[in-house]
């Protein structure tokens, strides 16, 4: 029994929250970043993912009501929203939900999240580079009548041999963040920008064809196709917590993180909501379906093949791309915050010249861009949602674990606990129940290869196991 508890209680250690914020003031990173850039970048890493991408792949499922789907999975990124934004307020550091639960709810449960992390970002990365070539096509057929052809722009499944365009659009990503953190939040900024004038752009053409005919029937799968939709469009708001992982590249990370947070949500949610009801509407649920490049098609349906849809498909194209951009920065993050604690290898954590970490960018490029040159997108859009939702579950968790076991640390934000944490679990527990089986059997077996890596290697490096010795000192 006293091993048991000693192996259990090695496994529960929390790193202090002291300790969390001194790794924060004394970051080799360069904070940069004030208000409006980490809007951007959160907006940047949320607007266009699934709007521009997934709105076809989930109008199928729940017909019209696909417009209720969005809205259900905004209000499920809420609730997770508001307890990220008490988190970042409280403990700004790069991390993200692995730092926040490695605080509150002890090292392998950080692990697990952390890893579920690297699920999200690193697919989701891969899962919107599919999506940017659907559009890189239709600007390239509309413009000057030539496409790539399948087997360059597909995935083998899919009849193709690689999807080019796709590898090419992360390595683009890679090198701009090679180039060091405030120009990549200049290019994000501006990118921010085009992306919601193209959304808005569509918004006022799709709405001159808006009949309210084709909203009916509005939902003909019932509430089993609206859970089954929301559960994928939930895809649409991963990113939203993107700030949260530049804890140690912002002037001001306790004042501004929450407000990037929620403000960032907000703008997302009524862009999301707008966008799907007015194309839906426009055409049809059946003309929307699909479609890799779901918004063009139906611009073309409105209008022909004329300038809208030309101008759509850039916008998409830029759009994307900027998506592609900051997922892929907070992946980096993430790593550089587990590598700092020595759960994996050191070289993740290392700062170059530019004060980027180097290595680590190129790792996570590369390996991102072979993911999206043979992988579908339908198969990593519901890859990244369980890893994503299982991280806001443990997020909200941790909010009120911290509530009790730090009431007096200093919060800039706080939410309705335990009304809202828990809201968010339910929400959480809510979708990941609409996942099909092919997908939780894909995540178990990633939490496995996690769990082996963890207890191969995390576990004993661990830099807790140095500084809490009877935590399980002999594995040092």
């Amino acid at each position: 029994m006293p091993e048991l508890s000693r192996i259990a209680g090695s496994l529960l250690r929390t790193k202090p929250v002291e300790q969390l914020a001194s790794d924060g003031e004394h970051t080799a990173l360069r904070r940069s970043m004030g208000l409006v850039p980490l809007i951007s970048l959160s907006v940047g890493a949320t607007l266009g993912t699934g709007i521009f991408v997934v709105l076809g792949e989930a109008a199928p499922l729940a017909g019209p009501a696909v417009v209720i789907s969005f809205a259900i999975a905004a209000l499920a990124a809420l609730f997770s929203a508001l307890s990220y934004a008490e988190l970042a307020g409280a403990v700004p550091v790069s991390g993200s939900a692995y730092s926040y639960t490695y605080a509150t709810l002890g090292e392998i449960i950080a692990w697990v999240c952390g890893w579920c992390l690297l699920l999200e970002y690193g697919v989701s990365v891969a899962a919107v580079a599919v999506g940017w070539g659907a559009y890189l096509n239709e600007f390239l057929g509309s413009t000057i009548g030539w496409r790539i052809p399948d087997a360059l722009s597909s995935a083998p499944s899919e009849g193709g041999i690689i999807n080019l365009p796709a590898a090419v659009v992360v390595l683009i990503a890679m090198l701009v963040l090679l180039d060091g953190i405030r120009e990549s939040a200049r290019v994000t900024t501006v990118t921010t920008l085009i992306k919601v004038a193209v959304l808005v752009f569509f918004v006022v053409v799709a709405v001159t064809a808006f009949d309210s005919g084709n909203l009916h029937p509005f939902a003909p799968a019932g509430v089993a196709g609206i859970g089954a939709a929301a559960s994928m469009v939930f895809f649409s708001f991963i990113g939203f917590d993107a700030a949260s992982t530049a804890g140690e590249e912002a002037k001001n990370p306790q004042r501004d993180l929450p407000r990037a947070i929620i403000i960032s949500l907000g703008i997302v949610t009524l862009m999301y909501v707008l966008v799907a009801l007015t194309a839906v509407a426009a055409v049809g649920v059946d003309e929307v379906s699909g479609s890799g490049a779901s918004l063009a098609t139906v611009l073309e349906s409105v209008t022909g093949k004329g300038w809208p849809a030309t101008i759509l498909a850039a916008g998409a194209v830029i759009a994307i791309a900027s998506v592609v951009l900051t997922v892929l920065y907070g992946q980096t993050r993430i790593l550089v915050a587990m590598s700092r604690d020595g759960l994996m290898p050191r070289v993740f954590s290392r700062v170059g010249v530019k004060r980027v970490p180097t290595v680590n960018t190129l790792i996570v490029g590369g390996v991102v861009a072979v993911l999206s040159a043979l992988v579908p997108l339908g198969e990593l859009v519901n890859a990244t949602n369980i890893g994503t939702l299982v991280s806001f579950g443990l997020v909200n968790i941790g909010v009120l674990v911290l509530r009790r076991t730090k009431p007096e640390l200093p919060r800039t934000f706080r939410t309705l606990v335990p009304l809202v944490p828990a809201l968010g679990v339910v929400m959480c527990v809510w979708l990941l129940a609409h996942l099909p089986g092919v997908t939780w059997l894909a995540f178990l077996l990633w939490s496995s290869v996690g769990l082996l890596v963890y207890f191969g290697y995390g576990r004993r490096r661990s830099l807790l196991n140095r500084t809490q010795p009877s935590g399980g000192g002999d594995d040092s």
